[in-house]
């Protein structure tokens, strides 16, 4: 157990922050609710915006830019949108030493801008759809932060699309809900949970909106991505019309869908042990770390350190990409050097010795399980990939069956107290009530509705007020 990172079972949160300090991945930043992400960090959140992007493009999405600075006004106009955003806007009133005639908000999401310059871009039928992306940051003033999970400044990409039906808007939204859970499940590991959200927990302006819903290590919950559907109500705010194939006038029907540096909180406290990070290989920047490790200075130079930068290329052809490092710090012990990769969470270690390279072979340790195997250095170049493969699949299955192990179904509200009281995790019911039931639920036992699955269309009776056709739902506390 390292040190430097307090114990999962003693206190969380700290157990976190310290996995976070210890892999470098972020920092807090001067202005607080910000915070600094380190180089390792940045280029895991690179990874996982490589993945995503690539799926954006294979379904037809292109990237673009909107601006940072938003007219006040603009916010306004969507009702539902702006009491939903207002208490966490930034708002800038003073700019060049004069006050502004209007002031400008510092994005919290561009529904707005964007549903302007959709108005001015669409005109006709031919028009759509607008299938447009933009990676950025945004701002949303949070009172209690968390490095990744709640910052008031965080990255992320929005899609925002505009079509001429609202069935092709809705295939839109659900589509969009699968690219994120298949990138989620395939690339991170995540098991999430794909589903509607209730009343109570919808975007401001949509009228429906989806999640991914995952478990994290402590059984709580986080939304991992979301995907809404609009309906026409930005359309109308922003009078976005179109002249469809008969020559009439109507409102355009519009998505949006976003995921953030939040997934990388939700890696950590998925994958992540008392020794440090844990990263999946598919996302990890780098997924094998090769040392040379020597007594003999000459030697480790001579020698040692030339078969491992060959080993390195090798590798990197087999796996298709830039993705090993050789570990040139001979300045620490060989310990301290192991140590390093594995707080950063690099799945695999390669350690090449002088007694490894007379054998013609190289000490190679797992991550995940710590297992150490000596592999012939002929056989790396397609050992290593399968290895890797079978640390992906195996900490997919492990947090699957962690949710499957913490996920309780009831059928009453004592029970469903009971099980929050006493064990946490999920809890799946029948629900059918309002808002104000899901505010008085979250009052009494701290957990809200995560979801309605999709994948579960029957109906049963509300376990909190006991009336027939209530959709299942997933209850817990969330991050």
């Amino acid at each position: 157990m390292a040190r430097n990172i307090t114990p999962r079972a003693e206190d969380y949160s700290q157990w976190y922050l310290d996995i976070i300090k210890a892999a470098e991945l972020a920092d807090y930043a001067p202005v607080r609710g910000c915070m600094v992400i380190r180089p390792t960090g940045y280029s895991l959140w690179e990874s996982i915006q490589h993945h995503f992007d690539e799926a954006f493009k294979e379904t037809g999405h292109v990237n673009a830019y909107f601006p940072l600075l938003i007219p006040n006004s603009f916010l306004e106009k969507e009702a539902e949108h702006v009491e939903g955003f207002a208490p966490e806007c930034a708002v800038v009133t003073h700019a060049g030493g004069e006050v502004l005639e209007e002031p400008l908000v510092v994005r919290p999401t561009s529904e707005t801008v964007i549903g302007h310059m959709y108005s001015k871009w669409i005109q006709s039928w031919r028009d759509l759809p607008i299938l447009i992306n933009q990676w950025a940051n945004v701002m949303r003033w949070e009172k209690r932060p968390r490095l990744f999970l709640r910052t008031s400044e965080f990255l992320w990409q929005e899609g925002h699309t505009a079509h001429s039906s609202r069935e092709e808007a809705m295939e839109e939204t659900l589509k969009m809900l699968g690219v994120y859970a298949r990138i989620m499940r395939d690339i991170l590991a995540l098991p999430v949970v794909e589903g509607e959200k209730t009343e109570g927990e919808r975007f401001p302006g949509a009228d429906n909106t989806y999640a991914c819903e995952t478990m994290m290590s402590d059984g709580k919950a986080l939304q991992a991505g979301t995907s809404h559907f609009l309906g026409q109500n930005f359309a109308r705010a922003f009078d976005i019309k179109f002249q469809n194939q008969n020559g009439d006038l109507e409102y355009a029907w519009t998505t949006s869908w976003g995921v953030s540096t939040r997934l990388i909180g939700a890696i950590i406290m998925t994958h992540s042990d008392d020794d440090g990070l844990v990263l999946p290989p598919r996302v990890a920047p780098v997924k094998a770390a090769i040392l040379p490790i020597g007594t003999n200075e000459e030697k480790v130079a001579s020698t040692l350190l030339p078969r491992a930068l060959e080993l390195s290329s090798e590798l990197d052809r087999s796996l298709g990409g830039r993705c090993t490092v050789v570990d040139k710090q001979f300045y620490l012990r060989p310990g301290d050097r192991f140590f390093q990769h594995l707080q950063r969470g690099v799945p695999l270690r390669v350690e090449l010795g002088e007694k490894d390279l007379a054998a013609g072979t190289a000490r190679v340790v797992r991550r995940d399980s710590g297992e150490k195997m000596d592999i012939p250095l002929e056989n790396l170049a397609s050992r290593i990939p399968e290895l890797l493969e079978d640390i992906q699949s195996g900490l997919f299955n492990r947090a699957l069956d962690f949710r499957r192990q913490n996920t309780s179904v009831v059928s009453t509200y004592d029970e469903m107290k009971k099980v929050m009281e006493e064990k946490g995790g999920f809890v799946e019911t029948w629900f059918a009530g309002t808002r104000d039931d899901e505010k008085k639920i979250k009052e009494e036992t701290g957990a809200t509705a995560r979801c309605m699955p999709i994948d579960s269309p029957e109906e049963g009776p509300c376990f909190f007020t006991g009336k027939p056709g209530g959709r299942k739902v997933i209850f817990a506390k969330a991050y």
